[in-house]
């Protein structure tokens, strides 16, 4: 196994940045994930760490190695791609095989490691089937099953799953949880599912426009989010965002906008600084928020005056769709609260979980 590291790697196509000044650490034996919106520098990230893109500054270590330059078969690495890339002419067996036989390792090999592998994938009885003779999850075992059975120092997932349907999906992240457990092989996976990044990765690297926000636990980065782009990528539903200003008052400090006026705890207060009056961003989850129903009544600086505007019951939740002033703000609440399109609710937010970043620059203040 081997760290890989990346020390200020910046990737340009002509004038496009598609990636600034990255710099990633991934320990021995780490599975991590690179997530963000289409287009961000998360597959130019990794194919840097592949060799399929040379850095246009910046090193690349594999272990104790700096391998820019070094051709991808020479670095000790296997990728799995989006579109799985199997050879339709070739068996099962012969696509798990065929890096191997380049390898020139002897048959019994070879054969040993195809077996071993084809066991540990559940697919040891179609290893005489052709690829159209799979179904999306077989096929994507065999892709998987081709990287284990070279052994590498590193495995590169590239949005894997994004063809699978959403079953399948889950079944396949779990699956593959399960195989990084086994095997212990130091990992990076690109994908824009910011809930494969959650359940998958040790540590997750969320990316903007070529430039890496936060890297850090997937709980850390949904708990404390550096800036108002993780807080709005990671979480579904997205976290709520109000136009406000901070208030000071009577030795109390308040967050207040448009139809809301809510008390912070001393304790948040004081990690605030600047002046009363300042213009922000509050963030509150849906999950942090209830209705009246649902609480004891009586505490107002706590409180949104809301209209609701649409309901969406999913059994074990309900999502409301409301308005606060010309604002809108979703609550994911108990399904058993009793709340129809068109009335009026008192939302309550959890102040021991809100947010405020700063309105310029998004960069969290609390």
């Amino acid at each position: 196994m081997a760290e890989v590291r990346l020390k200020n790697v910046t990737k340009m196509f002509g004038d496009l940045t598609a990636v600034d000044s990255a710099n990633l650490t991934i320990d021995d034996s780490e599975f991590i994930v690179l997530v963000g919106p289409s287009g961000c520098g998360k597959t130019t990230t990794l194919r840097c760490v592949a060799g399929l893109e040379e850095p246009t500054e910046g090193e690349v270590y594999i272990g104790d190695k700096m391998v820019n330059g070094v051709p991808p078969k020479d670095r000790d690495i296997a990728m799995v791609f989006q579109n799985y890339a199997l050879y339709p002419h070739m068996d099962v067996y012969n696509n798990i095989a065929f890096g191997l036989k380049l390898r020139k390792l002897p048959k019994d090999e070879i054969e040993e490691r195809v077996n071993r592998t084809a066991d540990l994938l559940g697919i040891h009885e179609k290893l005489k089937s052709k690829p159209k003779e799979l179904s999306g999850g077989q096929r994507q075992r065999v892709a998987v099953g081709r990287a284990i059975a070279r052994d590498p120092q590193v495995f590169l997932f590239d949005e894997p799953l994004s063809n699978l349907d959403a079953k399948l999906r889950v079944q396949m992240r779990a699956e593959l949880q399960e195989l990084h457990h086994d095997l212990a092989t130091t990992s990076m996976y690109v994908t824009h599912d910011q809930v494969e990044a959650m359940t998958l990765g040790n540590r997750v690297a969320v990316i903007d426009e070529g430039i890496m926000q936060q890297y850090d636990h997937p709980q850390t980065i949904y708990d404390n989010p550096s800036n108002k782009f993780v807080a709005g990528f990671i979480g579904s539903p997205s976290m709520n965002f109000l136009d406000a200003r901070i208030r000071e008052e009577d030795g109390n400090t308040y967050v207040e906008g448009d139809g809301f006026r809510l008390l912070l705890p001393d304790e948040l207060a004081d990690q605030l600084e600047g002046p009363s009056g300042e213009e922000v961003t509050f963030g509150v989850r849906p999950e942090d928020l209830t209705a009246e129903q649902t609480v004891h009544e009586g505490d107002e600086t706590k409180s949104f005056d809301t209209h609701v505007l649409v309901t969406e019951p999913l059994g074990d939740e309900i999502i409301v769709h409301t308005e606060v002033g010309d604002q809108e703000i979703i609550a994911q609440l108990d399904p058993r609260v009793d709340i129809e399109p068109h009335q009026d609710v008192k939302l309550y937010a959890d102040m021991d979980y809100i947010h405020i970043f700063d309105k310029d620059t998004g960069d969290a203040l609390l």
